[in-house]
């Protein structure tokens, strides 16, 4: 299991730019609470067992609640806290933070808050409850922070319909000790309280896909990759398209890239489905296509594919 590999995700975050509106006394207690919370996030992630680990989370979480406190802490990056995903919203209405705690190898659990921006400073939290474990159908089911499924957020994109701001997360996830998982995910507010899922999916009959999921997942080997970010200049998501390698398609950890490119366009409240971003006309000409792993015939290239697997995932970093 590779324990630390979340923390590719973690070392460049979008942080909005902002003046700091707290005072030196503020500033100086939110620097010395910076300073337990890097210890505990630290043997979350490095504790030899998991009470260790339980033992960090719990005085993390605690002490980063009273930070948070601390008025206008909105405003404080904690940028000091390396292993703590932290992104503010494109609109800077609110920030995420989450992170994951290792049990075993077989069980990874999310944990995260979002904080609202407020305009007298005061703190509004949403804790962020990890029910994954207990959701029959995680790719089918809305609901809110405290029916969440985890996952660590690297970027999310803005989007309105009709007047309403969408909020889409991009996120990884562990998962266990045979594959990984890259998650979209919509985000929108009711009446300030925040809802996860939904309907937002428009994806055609015949697809692998479901029709109309509530989330959009990828699960895959393990030992592979799969890109999955937003590429501003084409307006879309892009994500690796995924077979089988063994030809097992209902086993999702056999998955890997076969060097073809799918994503979603926001049109009218969904994120429509595009089977092939290599026909996609608005792409830059001058940016290089994708390699495939498919011969003439269409057929997959097992040299190409086994050479596939091992490159890197670049979409630990988004852009800045």
């Amino acid at each position: 299991m590779k324990f630390f590999s979340v923390l590719f995700f973690l070392l460049s975050f979008k942080v909005a730019a902002f003046a700091q509106p707290f005072n030196k006394a503020d500033q100086q207690k939110l620097i010395k609470k910076e300073d337990s919370l890097q210890t505990f996030a630290y043997k979350i992630i490095q504790g030899i067992n998991a009470s260790d680990r339980f033992n960090a989370d719990s005085l993390f979480t605690r002490t980063f609640v009273r930070a948070l406190s601390t008025k206008n802490s909105f405003y404080y990056p904690f940028d000091s806290l390396i292993s703590i995903s932290r992104i503010y919203a494109p609109d800077s209405s609110f920030r995420i933070f989450t992170w994951q705690m290792v049990i075993n190898e077989n069980i990874i659990r999310q944990h995260g808050a979002i904080q609202l921006r407020t305009a007298d400073g005061s703190l509004k939290l949403f804790p962020l409850i990890d029910k994954s474990d207990v959701i029959q159908n995680t790719g089918d089911t809305t609901g809110d922070n405290y029916g969440w499924v985890g996952a660590i957020y690297y970027n999310i994109v803005l989007t309105t319909f009709q007047g309403k701001k969408y909020y889409t997360l991009l996120g990884f996830d562990e998962n266990n000790i045979r594959s990984n998982k890259k998650v979209i995910e919509v985000l929108h507010f009711e009446n300030d309280k925040p809802v996860f899922g939904g309907r937002y999916f428009s994806i055609p009959s015949g697809s692998l896909i479901a029709k109309s999921p509530a989330r959009y997942i990828m699960e895959y080997k393990k030992e592979s990759s799969a890109k999955l970010n937003y590429d501003e200049g084409m307006g879309l998501i892009i994500a690796e398209h995924l077979i089988s390698e063994t030809k097992e398609p209902q086993k999702k950890w056999t998955y890997v890239s076969d060097g073809d490119f799918e994503g979603f366009k926001w049109v009218n409240g969904k994120w429509v489905f595009i089977d092939n971003v290599r026909n996609y006309t608005t792409r830059d000409p001058n940016l290089p296509l994708p390699q495939t792993i498919r011969d003439e015939k269409g057929d997959v290239d097992l040299d190409k594919l086994k050479n596939n697997e091992n490159k890197p995932d670049s979409t630990s970093k988004p852009p800045n």
